[in-house]
């Protein structure tokens, strides 16, 4: 073991400790200070490396996991992306069901981590034989010794946030977090943490982001799954068309929603204002605060931490680009104009 804490063994030793950084010009209008806790800073590059790194861990302790086994897992792109990466370091094959909506980056990044990936349609049914849920399970039947994550069924997901980045966030602001924001597609992180930040002082607010088109804050409301909430949307990573057993849904006082676009603007927004190059998810979180405030959520003392999950690099090809902004209509001819920065000397 490498003792110089400045050199270390390989990357899985960099995983958390993520630092929070204050906003500043995207929050001016607001009341209270506003952190966000900058998950990019993981070595993938997302939260999920936390999850990705504490479930293999356990399944190696619990004798699940043997060398050259198979692990095999649905995702959006970040999870997988972490997973492979483990997986790479530990020796284990990786094989990886993913969304068709994930931007064609996230997908070409799960290759480069050496994962095998299956691309399946996003929007079918979670029960329809072509879902990345139902092609993961079938997978792990058919390959022996092989190990499913399955992210959204799994307690140890959220368990990852409660032993990671819920103390981080309470000793980081010393105790005075009033409120965490956070995104929920699986849930894991959101309650997690939250839980974690509740034991801690139960008067912290824990609220979730969820997208128009995902039946989370129906459910959150009325503890009913209602069919007639789903429709397609563009956002990764956040909402969901199924209930997942690893959202606390107890731990969570409220949800927003927010939309595609105003999400695609804001995450934008953050790289303009803050300097942070930060994921379409993010821009979700640093929306859904913005409604918030306009509504009076938030008074002058309050300390408002937000987790921007991931990298603006995974979205390259979506919310940084103008012709994906355009093509979605996310783009008027005045805001065109104002993208067109390049010139070519000939």
């Amino acid at each position: 073991m490498i003792q110089n804490k400045q050199v270390f063994d390989n990357v899985l030793q960099l995983i958390g400790d993520t630092p929070l950084i204050k906003l500043n010009k995207i929050t001016a209008s607001f009341q209270g200070e506003y952190l966000a806790k900058v998950e990019a800073f993981n070595p993938g590059h997302s939260s999920k490396d936390r999850i990705g790194l504490y479930i293999i861990e356990e399944a190696e302790r619990q004798g699940i996991l043997h060398p050259g086994d198979t692990i095999i897992e649905t995702t959006s792109g970040n999870t997988g992306f972490s997973i492979a990466m483990v997986s790479l370091i530990k020796g284990y094959n990786c094989i990886l069901a993913v969304s068709s909506k994930s931007s064609p980056d996230k997908i070409d990044m799960l290759k480069s981590m050496g994962a095998k990936v299956y691309v399946c349609p996003a929007h079918v049914a979670a029960d329809d034989p072509r879902s990345y849920y139902e092609v993961a399970k079938r997978l792990h039947q058919e390959i022996e010794g092989s190990v499913y994550i399955n992210q959204y069924f799994n307690h140890l997901n959220s368990e990852a946030h409660y032993k990671s980045t819920g103390p981080e966030i309470w000793n980081q602001t010393n105790g005075s977090i009033t409120h965490l924001i956070a995104c929920s597609g699986t849930g894991g992180t959101i309650s997690g943490t939250g839980k974690y930040l509740k034991e801690k002082n139960p008067d912290i607010k824990i609220l979730g982001v969820d997208a128009y088109g995902s039946v989370l804050k129906k459910y959150h409301e009325t503890r009913q799954f209602d069919a007639n909430e789903i429709y397609p949307y563009r956002i990764e990573g956040l909402g969901k068309n199924l209930i997942p057993d690893a959202t606390d849904f107890d731990t969570i006082d409220k949800f927003i929603k927010v939309t595609d676009e105003e999400s695609a603007h804001t995450a934008r927004n953050i790289a303009l204002s803050e300097g942070l190059f930060v994921g379409y998810t993010s821009g979700a979180v640093m929306q859904a605060v913005k409604q918030l405030a306009a509504a009076g959520e938030f008074k002058e003392n309050d300390k408002i931490v937000m987790i921007f999950p991931d990298h603006g690099s995974r979205y390259m090809s979506k919310v940084y680009s103008d012709k994906w902004m355009k093509d979605q209509g996310f783009l008027d001819s005045k805001e065109e104009l104002a993208t067109k920065d390049i010139e070519i000397i000939k």
